[in-house]
């Protein structure tokens, strides 16, 4: 079976591969004219290149190779169409949003792209087999239903990463804390033999990890590159095919010894990661909703961009993000590693901090002073 060691090394290859090979495409794309120009609804001030998914996705590919190459995760690659059904339907997903980035396409067009990725998925056989719910037992997901559920989850998780792709580095690394989280996650599911295996569910987070961590010194403010539609939809499929995978087989008859967390709501677990992104969608949707306007239609009423409003620059906005991510994923850790449940006092302390840190910082007493 793999190890940590073989894990850190594929992910190693993913960060390298796409660090090294993102000032290439950066360079094509000044070349070729392929930037977003500064408008209304969007916070960067010079023009700037958008189609860093190509280098997140060559990264993906370089390390996918490798670990097919080496004998610890033979298998995961033995006899299992997963892995290749990964692959292509992220080839299917980075076409259809570098296409958009390079000429926009409509919404309707880029949802047809996104159920062509999710279907591919589900013929390969990335789809979950059951999930819990909390307080009412464990459904179980048929071969009928798996593929539209596969494509829920998939729609769910691209647009909610897509979403929050709003400020230099916040979707990268918002990204990397939830992969990096749940591939620790999966590794205690397995450790404790509640997951069916093989699996790829790690394999695929640690790879996320490694991605998003090698695009994020060219992303983070003042970002050189933006990942794009290309990137943002890619980064959504990885997480979704891996919680699929993870969250979706853990095993529902089996408890583990005072993990609340691992026996009512295995697959619950990406979404209290996800937190940010998904409460960000959430509120879009029921915003664009209540004024009556296209759902599809950008605005400037994010979480990011309320967060600057009050007065945090670009960094200190995306830190925030950052932080919050990161108490939701210690909020699920915790129990996990420790096996106890009493984490929400000192993570509810931080929380508490954070938001005080968050409304109270001067730099936002400042500005309501200078609003009147």
């Amino acid at each position: 079976m793999p190890d940590l060691a073989g894990y850190a090394f594929v992910g190693f290859v993913a960060a390298l591969v796409t660090a090294a090979t993102t000032p290439v495409v950066r360079w094509v794309a000044l070349r070729r004219g392929w930037v977003v120009e500064p408008d209304d609804r969007r916070v960067h001030a010079r023009p700037t290149p958008a189609i860093g998914g190509v280098a997140m996705f060559l990264g993906l590919l370089a390390a996918m190779a490798v670990a097919w190459k080496m004998d610890r995760f033979t298998t995961l690659f033995a006899g299992n169409s997963e892995p290749l059904g990964v692959v292509l339907g992220a080839a299917v997903i980075f076409v259809v949003g570098l296409w958009d980035d390079l000429r926009p396409t409509s919404a309707p067009a880029k949802v047809t792209g996104i159920v062509v990725a999710g279907a591919v998925l589900a013929w390969f056989g990335v789809t979950m087999f059951y999930f819990r719910v909390p307080f009412a037992g464990v459904v179980s997901v048929g071969a009928d239903w798996a593929p539209l559920v596969t494509v829920i989850w998939l729609l769910l998780m691209a647009n909610a990463v897509n979403l929050i792709d709003g400020l230099d580095g916040l979707a990268a690394g918002i990204v990397a804390i939830a992969s990096g989280t749940f591939f620790l996650y999966s590794q205690q599911l397995s450790g404790a033999g509640r997951l069916e295996q093989p699996n790829i569910g790690p394999l695929l987070a640690i790879i996320t990890l490694g991605v998003c961590v090698g695009f994020l010194p060219h992303n983070f403010n003042p970002a050189r590159i933006f990942m794009g539609d290309g990137g943002a939809l890619l980064l959504g499929l990885m997480m979704a095919a891996s919680t699929s995978v993870v969250g979706g087989r853990a095993d529902p008859n089996q408890a583990y010894s005072g993990q609340t967390y691992f026996f009512l709501a295995p697959l619950v677990i990406p979404l209290v990661i996800l937190g940010v992104p998904i409460l960000d969608t959430t509120f879009a949707l029921v915003r664009r909703a209540a004024g009556r306007s296209r759902v599809t239609m950008a605005d400037k009423n994010h979480l990011h961009h309320r967060l600057m409003r009050l007065g945090h620059g670009q960094r200190r906005s995306v830190l925030i993000l950052w932080l919050w991510t990161a108490l939701l994923s210690g909020l699920v850790l915790y129990p996990t590693y420790t096996g106890e449940g009493d984490a929400f006092v000192p993570l509810g302390v931080a929380a508490l901090a954070l938001i005080l840190y968050t409304v109270l910082h001067p730099e936002v007493r400042r500005t309501r002073e200078e609003s009147g």
